[in-house]
């Protein structure tokens, strides 16, 4: 049975965009049909980092307007028949429909076997589209203001009996012990309070080859970070590949 994934996060700025493209990515990479939908409106950038920028012909903008139907507005990524994208508006003042999307998450599972939903903000319709998700990643970076915000997002999401959470902890630096505004991971954890599906280091690639769109190489930590995660996705046993203490 297919299967929707709502990437979150508390704060903007820890990746939720880039966990998105790249957890998609490595679900495609396992064979599996994976579709991308971006919900950030107004502030896409899915295309950039997916290299189809001057690919993309339609939004789900027009989607929601009735003027193309979904299928329409998805975007083909690589030379493979397994990611795609819908892109986000570009008119920052669209409203999302958390029904129309929430029929067009469920009418995708026909079509894909993972629909990965790159949400955006934290307003009410969020929420609805976020409950309806049967996975959701809770993005963090390990500084004290995004674990707190982290903590607070996936509390209210519980009280919404969103319980199906688990953790990405993003950014993390191997020189995180000496430096006094990051917390240990095993820290970040407890405050966030959900299981732990994946550890990204910080790596150069990951900006630069999304600011490219490009591919990581096959020698960059990062994508051997979103391997694992999109391994573990899978239910396969996948070790961390950075220590968490």
């Amino acid at each position: 049975m297919s299967q929707i994934i709502a990437v979150t996060a508390g704060k903007g700025g820890t990746g939720k965009s880039t966990t998105s493209a790249n957890v998609a990515s490595g679900l495609a990479f396992y064979g599996k049909k994976t579709l991308v939908m971006e919900l950030d409106f107004g502030l896409r950038c899915l295309d950039i980092m997916l290299g189809i920028k001057d690919e993309v012909r339609h939004d789900i903008g027009e989607y929601l307007n009735g003027d193309i139907d979904i299928l329409t507005a998805t975007t083909k990524v690589g030379s493979g028949d397994n990611l795609y994208l819908v892109c986000a508006t570009r008119n920052p003042f669209m409203e999302i429909n958390p029904d129309k999307i929430i029929g067009v998450c469920e009418e995708m599972r026909n079509h894909f076997d993972y629909i990965i939903i790159d949400t955006a903000g934290i307003g009410s319709s969020v929420f609805s589209v976020i409950k309806a998700a049967d996975l959701i990643l809770m993005v963090t970076t390990p500084d004290t203001v995004c674990v707190r915000d982290g903590a607070i997002l996936s509390d209210f999401l519980y009280v919404k009996n969103c319980t199906n959470q688990r953790l990405i902890i993003n950014k993390v630096s191997q020189r995180f012990k000496e430096e006094e505004i990051l917390y240990d991971l095993d820290v970040v954890m407890d405050e966030v309070g959900i299981p732990l599906i994946g550890v990204v280091p910080e790596d150069n690639e990951i900006k630069v080859c999304g600011a490219k769109g490009i591919p990581l190489p096959p020698t960059s930590p990062g994508l051997k970070a979103y391997r694992a995660v999109s391994g573990r996705i899978l239910g396969n046993d996948v070790p961390l590949t950075i220590s968490i203490n």
